[in-house]
């Protein structure tokens, strides 16, 4: 009878295991479903920040325009060469000068093709509103067009991209792919690493070996990053030496702060990498600009090593004048904090017996030294 009654229970656990894989998967898809579709189906823009360089007569019907819907958050500038330096350095996305007899508008098609094409869109937009105002005026004086002002009205608007895409990166979705590369790769070796180190003994030694091995690890996944890019074309005319280090930097965010959380929680800090590639890396910038994010994506995004890591990289590869120090500023900590982790956990007491390998070793010199002194007659 017992041995009849062993089948069922397995095929019962069996099941029951079955319905909770299923129930979790489901749950798992929908929500990573809401979230992805919250985050990009209807990406709108907010604030997103533009120059103007404009005389004080047009400059309140230039403002009503740009201010409509919050699209756009304004900053005035004096001339046109410091609006194309402001592009250069990434205050903005764009800008028009309209100060001359028709409009001109800049944009950086590097610093976000979303942007440049709402630039574009918008400005292209108001031009025609423009020329066709003009059109129905003359029309309703019963005027003649002389074929000058009729080729004026028809030239196509001023556009300059001050820092174009490179021809190998039309559609700039090349950050988002290295981040998602980095992002899984850090994620894997952390989990890798955090089953391997602990078959060593607890002491400062195996923290050092950990921390060393994952700074030599970052190095070396920058490097093959940095490789593959040049396998595309991709970043050819950067500096290789900072670009490195950059991407070292990423990497090593990421690894050591996984590895911190798994030195924490156990297996269930591997999620913090999980979270970096499933949900990180769409609110980083790199497809959709922060600025197109809801505020709370924008926020989160922003301080997270995948999202400073795209900024950092950004900037970098297209927009040298610009600063970076904030980005790195949040790298350094995610690793830093990491590796601190990592150390401080290898050196506090053992779980099992309650003492630090550091104490251990200590007992066993002193023991050591005890049997070796000669016993007295």
């Amino acid at each position: 009878m017992a041995e009849e009654t062993k089948p069922v229970e397995s095929v019962r656990q069996f099941r029951r295991f079955a319905l909770a894989v299923c129930v979790i998967g489901v749950l798992v898809q929908l929500g990573l479903t809401a979230y992805y579709l919250g985050m990009g189906h209807k990406a709108q823009p907010h604030h997103v920040p533009v120059g103007l360089v404009s005389s004080a007569a047009k400059r309140p019907a230039v403002i009503g325009l740009l201010d409509r819907n919050d699209h756009f958050k304004v900053t005035d500038y004096a001339s046109a060469d410091d609006l194309i330096v402001a592009i250069k350095r990434r205050d903005v996305y764009g800008g028009v000068d309209v100060t001359g007899s028709r409009p001109h508008l800049y944009v950086a098609s590097a610093a976000g093709v979303p942007a440049a094409s709402l630039l574009r869109s918008t400005y292209t937009a108001v031009v025609q509103q423009q020329t066709a105002a003009t059109l129905a005026e003359l029309a309703g004086e019963d005027e003649d067009m002389t074929v000058a002002r009729a080729q004026e009205l028809n030239t196509p608007p001023d556009i300059t991209d001050v820092v174009p895409l490179p021809t190998d990166d039309v559609n700039g979705v090349s950050l988002g792919f290295l981040t998602q590369a980095l992002a899984l790769g850090g994620t894997i070796a952390s989990m890798g690493l955090g089953r391997l180190i602990p078959r060593t003994r607890r002491s400062w030694r195996r923290g050092i070996a950990h921390v060393s091995i994952l700074a030599v690890y970052a190095v070396g996944s920058a490097a093959v990053v940095l490789w593959s890019m040049t396998w595309f074309g991709v970043g050819t005319t950067a500096d290789r030496g900072e670009m490195l280090a950059i991407f070292s930097l990423i990497s090593l965010a990421i690894t050591a702060s996984t590895a911190g959380a798994v030195a924490l929680l156990g297996p269930a800090g591997a999620l913090v990498g999980v979270m970096y590639f499933t949900l990180g890396t769409v609110i980083s910038g790199a497809s959709i600009l922060p600025e197109f994010l809801p505020a709370l994506g924008r926020i989160v995004g922003e301080h997270l090593p995948t999202g400073a890591g795209v900024q950092a990289v950004r900037d970098n590869l297209y927009f040298p004048a610009a600063d970076i120090n904030r980005h790195l500023l949040t790298l350094g900590l995610y690793a830093g904090i990491g590796a601190l982790i990592v150390l401080i956990t290898n050196m506090l007491p053992n779980r099992r017996n309650s003492t630090s390998e550091v104490d251990l070793e200590l007992v066993e010199r002193l023991e050591g030294s005890e049997r070796r002194e000669p016993v007295p007659l």
